[in-house]
């Protein structure tokens, strides 16, 4: 190799091998500046952050074989913000420290929160947006029994002054408000409530305020609840109120059938766009409440639920309905698919509720391939629910109850199949029955009851339709028209 030095005027000979260990050796030297450079930069502004610093560590020293799906950029163990699953020890901060660090991811995708096999006690805690909770197989969070740290939140606007008792009413187990993209999934982990104490207190009237649900979403939108079980609400199990495109899939919700009083299942109040499907609900009230607010205080929210769908789903209520609309449902509710349900063992199968005073409607309701197996009354419409937040309802505020259709109801040990219940002020009306039969348990005339109540039965019906509805041949076309739509044949006897 020559090295050509012009200053000199001489030449120099240099080994080719010396040259090239140079070279190497004065590059080395360079990228180890360089990244001692970049890493103190980095170290620096990372300081900044306490964020920057935990994740920096987090992920160098995190032991292995901890990790679960990542459904998120991010993941953390609840174990990571000092969380212990013995049963005993409360978690209530550690959630609360993992939520206000995944809250500062949402431009970055959102992180997920891993809660590992074990037992967490917590109070009450609330979610953020761009949030995965995720329940590993073996994990339960598990909700304090001591009422007394359990938060006070304002009553719901759309129910008046609280709906067991007037004043605030406990907050829910997992909160979360005015949130977007919002998961909470898992290995069918289980969140439960501990409801039993709060069960017993309200039987012994010894609880000043209303109970708080087990988990709530208010003004929320995209939240998607799957592959978890929920057990042992104090109260209403899933409350989501005021939300839009909202999905409950593949979950198990448990409370004792009986002493477990307004454990429902799933209560959407005043939402829009919900899908419920592939879910198994045994609890101690409504499987399914479909809600829209109570009375003067729900017309004035004036917020329907409308656009929800219950699919593929099994219910037992030995206490309640399978699936109810109402009777809170004085903002409106429209555009409901029932399909493929199954309610067994349970007092009734589908039910809507109203009475005086609630206004609001309820139409464009379609109930398709319906199972009945043991149920005490299979189908109701039920007008007179009088109950109300206070005394200033008007009673003039008359709901509309129209186009209900009942397509495919099957079943087996049926007492009383159909009991609609319309009153001279609310009529029923466009009530449509299609390819029904179902096995009784109470042969006794009088069984398929009705009370103004117009509509059609569509083909072949058993039991006999009570003579208030016209009847049409499979195509379509009218046998007989009804000239007793006012008839009443209403026996709560049976």
């Amino acid at each position: 190799m020559v090295e050509l030095f012009p200053c000199s005027g001489r030449f120099h000979f240099q080994h080719p091998r010396r040259g090239v260990l140079a070279m190497v050796s004065a590059h080395k030297t360079l990228f180890t500046v360089l990244w001692i450079l970049g890493f103190a930069s980095l170290f620096v502004w990372q300081r900044s952050s306490v964020e920057g610093i935990r994740i920096f560590l987090w992920a160098a020293w995190r032991p292995p074989n901890t990790a679960l799906p990542r459904l998120r950029p991010v993941a953390f163990n609840l174990t990571d913000f000092g969380g212990v699953g013995d049963g005993v020890t409360m978690n209530t901060e550690a959630f609360k420290r993992a939520v206000a660090v995944i809250s500062k991811f949402g431009k970055r995708g959102g992180a997920q929160l891993n809660v590992q096999p074990g037992r967490w006690l917590t109070a009450p805690f609330n979610l953020t947006s761009h949030m995965t909770l995720f329940l590993a197989e073996g994990a339960v969070i598990l909700g304090v029994e001591d009422e007394q740290q359990w938060p006070l939140m304002p009553p719901l606007p759309s129910y008046g002054y609280g709906r067991e008792h007037k004043g605030p009413r406990y907050g829910s187990l997992i909160h979360g408000q005015n949130l977007v993209d919002v998961v909470i999934t898992g290995h069918n982990g289980t969140i439960d409530g501990q409801g039993k104490s709060w069960w017993k207190k309200f039987r012994r009237r010894s609880l000043n305020h209303t109970r708080g649900p087990l988990v709530q979403f208010m003004w929320s939108k995209q939240i998607k609840i799957s592959n978890i079980t929920l057990r042992n609400s104090p109260f209403w199990t899933f409350h989501p109120y005021d939300c839009k495109n909202l999905t409950v899939s593949n979950v198990t919700i448990l409370a004792p059938i009986s002493e477990a009083p307004n454990t429902d299942g799933i209560d959407p109040d005043s939402c829009e766009n919900v899908l419920i499907e592939n879910c198994y609900i045994s609890v101690g009230d409504d499987g399914i409440a479909i809600k829209s607010g109570w009375d003067q205080y729900g017309i004035k929210y004036s917020r329907p639920s409308t656009n929800i769908v219950v699919r593929n789903v099994s219910i037992r209520s030995m206490v309640s309905a399978g699936v109810s609309i109402g009777s809170e449902m004085s903002g409106g509710v429209s555009n409901v698919t029932v399909e493929n349900l199954y309610v067994w063992d349970s007092r009734r199968g589908v039910r809507i509720k109203t009475s005086p005073g609630r206004g609001g409607y309820v139409h464009s309701i379609i109930y398709h391939n319906i199972t009945l197996d043991n149920v005490r009354v299979g189908i109701v419409i039920k007008t007179d629910y009088n109950e109300h937040p206070d005394d200033d309802f008007d009673p003039k505020a008359i709901p509309v109850i129209t186009n209900i259709t009942y397509d495919g109801v099957h079943g087996q040990g049926v007492r009383v199949p159909v009991r609609i219940h319309g009153s001279e002020d609310i009529p029923v009306k466009d009530v449509t029955f299609h390819d029904m039969s179902v096995g009784l348990s109470y042969k006794k005339k009088h069984i398929f009851q009705c009370s103004f109540v117009n509509g059609r039965v569509i083909g072949s019906v058993f039991p006999v339709p009570c003579e208030n509805l016209d009847r049409y041949d499979e195509n379509g076309r009218l046998v007989m028209r009804s000239s007793s739509q006012n008839v009443s044949d209403i026996d709560y006897d049976l």
